[in-house]
């Protein structure tokens, strides 16, 4: 998990206090021209022999904001005494700068820096959690956790922005180190008054009773702090326990000015400290802890700045308890997987079934296949997201909620989940077993998911935007035994996903290519329709397709065509194709106006002038929506 030698522990010295802290390798921070282009990573223990690549991509750790990196530009080696050795590789473009001089080797010391292009990087002590045996005027006050949900975020918009992006931050991590990365840095950046940002967990193991009365030792996960060259404050480790002991967010406040406080912070210009428990079995003991300094006007009293303290605080502790619901969420969901057997992720039990006994490596080795592939991607997020600014731990659940809808409707029709793409999801239907009617068992999955949402309603669901797909295509698993991921490659699935992308041009919620439709028509007329919606060259793609809607059962209802209005819809599309543009504009005038689909028609023989132009293919080129 990137905790180094966090296995030991060492008897530190400071002043009059003495406390007993678990053992830390230094960080290497790297910092581009950009505040958020920065990540800070634990070095290795050097007893175990293990050296890091720097580069751009494809290395262990990645610099991907800075084109003057080469793909591997410098080999770091740990030494003892928290030094680094630092070479560049043969292959790096650019040089390295180390004190202003060019250097192909070097050694780091702690508070040193080197430089490749525009980035800087910077080997800095990582500081420990303290404990002091006096208490201090230390100001403590604990927030209800299900009154912080109730609460609204007085910068809404911000906090929106910064959570639109934490799902794929926080999901695309692809191990708990690169995990604890991207969470430090996005609270850093999302508490503009924090100094430093750690996570912590209270360990199994107990410090003798002479040292610290038998209380659990506190370990730094991982740490971040604002200023690079500057060593930032230690994490107070009564107030990590006090937390995880109470359950609750807990806020400590003390004034910097008071020599009796500086157990409590390395630095002086920091004086709060808020901690976030995780409340969840996947973390045992975890915390999120962030601290920093009061912005009190100049002339303010500070005491008068203490007691407003925990009110404006509030809204950056609500937000560092939604991202700690997230990784709880998120590691919970890891290790169920982890209990489970690599396959039951991803497959129906019926298909579960077929494989068992077979030999698992020869089952899921990437080969060709006849596939059906879906993408289906929730639409209304963003709105939803300004409409329910003040429930966002609501707003995630309903979220989880639909991905699980699509995900349920997938297996129940003996199909695999290929891929998480965000709030969209990927499945397809032909693999690892051969399937008859692959297209109808899509088809299916696709009409189960739009009936399940249309009955949610208002209450809480989802409309979808899906795209099928049929043909050849490669299936397989590729990663680790750790790291495992079963997925479809082929024309197939860019097409499947451009077609869900169609769904907001036509403003259909299912559309799919004709080698789909063409199965579909071959089944049973009561359980689907179809319409012919254009022939479209999408963005992206150079040969047309003819996109089809799935439509269910005819019903008398506003909002659901008729077979007569599918027939006069199709006749329209007939003389669009044909040239004949002013029949098509007849016809198409003729059908109710909420008919989506009629109006991107009717829009392209509106731009021109009801006259096909010279090279009229009957193909309608859509760009990239």
């Amino acid at each position: 998990m990137g905790t180094g030698g966090c296995d030991g522990f060492s008897l530190r010295l400071d002043g009059s206090e003495t406390y007993l802290a678990i053992e830390s390798m230094p960080d290497l921070i790297a910092q581009g021209p950009s505040s958020e282009d920065r990540w800070r990573r634990e070095l290795p223990d050097p007893t175990k022999g293990v050296e890091v690549v720097i580069g751009r991509t494809g290395a262990d750790w990645n610099v991907p904001w800075d084109s003057m990196i080469s793909r591997e530009h410098a080999r770091l080696t740990p030494l003892a005494d928290g030094r680094a050795e630092i070479h560049c590789m043969s292959k790096a473009r650019n040089p390295v700068f180390h004190r202003g001089n060019k250097v192909m080797r070097f050694t780091l010391v702690p508070g040193d820096h080197f430089v490749i292009g525009n980035t800087t990087f910077t080997l800095a002590n990582r500081p420990g959690a303290s404990d002091s045996s006096a208490v201090g005027d230390v100001t403590e006050h604990a927030y209800d956790h299900a009154a912080l949900r109730r609460r609204h975020f007085r910068d809404a918009n911000a906090r929106i922005e910064m959570l639109s992006r934490l799902p794929d931050l926080i999901i695309s991590s692809g191990s708990d180190e690169e995990l604890l990365v991207r969470v430090t840095s996005v609270l850093l950046q999302a508490t503009p008054s924090a100094s430093a940002v750690a996570i912590v967990a209270a360990s199994s193991i107990v410090l003798p009773d002479d040292m610290q009365g038998g209380t659990p030792a506190v370990r730094i996960l991982h740490y971040d702090s604002r200023v690079a060259g500057k060593d930032g404050p230690s994490v107070s480790a009564r107030l990590v326990r006090t937390t995880i002991e109470k359950r609750e967010s807990v806020l400590h406040l003390w004034s910097s000015t008071r020599r009796d406080f500086s157990t409590y912070t390395a630095s002086e210009d920091v004086d709060w400290a808020f901690c976030v428990p995780l409340r969840s079995e996947a973390c045992p003991g975890w915390a999120l802890y962030v601290t920093g300094q009061l912005a009190a006007d100049p002339g303010i009293d500070l005491g008068k700045s203490l007691l407003a303290a925990p009110e404006d605080l509030q809204d950056d502790v609500k937000f560092a308890e939604l991202v700690g619901t997230m990784i709880a969420n998120l590691r919970q969901s890891r290790r169920l997987e982890r209990r489970q057997a690599a396959m039951r992720h991803f497959f129906a039990p019926v298909v579960m079934d077929a494989l068992a006994g077979r030999d698992t490596d020869a089952v899921l080795a990437p080969r060709e296949a006849d596939l059906s592939v879906m993408f289906c991607d929730l639409r209304g997020f963003s709105q939803r997201s300004e409409r329910d600014a003040a429930h966002l731990l609501d707003l995630l659940a309903h979220v989880s909620d639909a991905l699980g809808v699509m995900t349920r409707h997938i297996l129940d029709t003996d199909g695999v989940i290929g891929d998480f793409h965000g709030d969209a999801a990927m499945g397809f239907w032909g693999w690892p077993l051969q399937q008859d009617g692959i297209a109808i068992r899509a088809a299916r999955a696709a009409s189960n998911i739009v009936a399940h949402n249309h009955n949610l309603g208002a209450a809480g669901g989802f409309r979808c935007g899906i795209g099928i797909a049929t043909g050849r295509a490669v299936a397989g698993r590729i990663g680790t035994v750790d790291q495992v991921k079963v997925t479809a490659f082929g024309p197939v699935v860019n097409l499947a996903s451009r077609l869900e992308g169609l769904t907001k041009a036509f403003g259909a919620q299912v559309i799919m290519d004709e080698a789909t439709a063409a199965e579909i028509r071959k089944s049973d007329p009561a359980e689907f329709r179809l319409r012919r919606l254009a022939r479209v060259r999408p963005s992206g793609l150079e040969k047309p397709v003819e996109a089809c809607e799935l439509l269910g059962p005819a019903v008398a209802a506003e909002g659901s065509l008729d077979d007569a209005q599918i027939a006069e819809y199709e006749a329209s599309l007939d003389a669009l194709i044909q040239g004949n543009w002013i029949e098509a504009k007849r016809i198409l005038s003729e059908l109710p106006e909420w008919d989506r689909p009629r109006e991107l028609l009717l829009d392209t023989i509106s731009r021109n002038d009801s006259t096909p132009p010279k090279n009229w293919d009957g193909v309608i080129d859509l760009p990239k929506l």
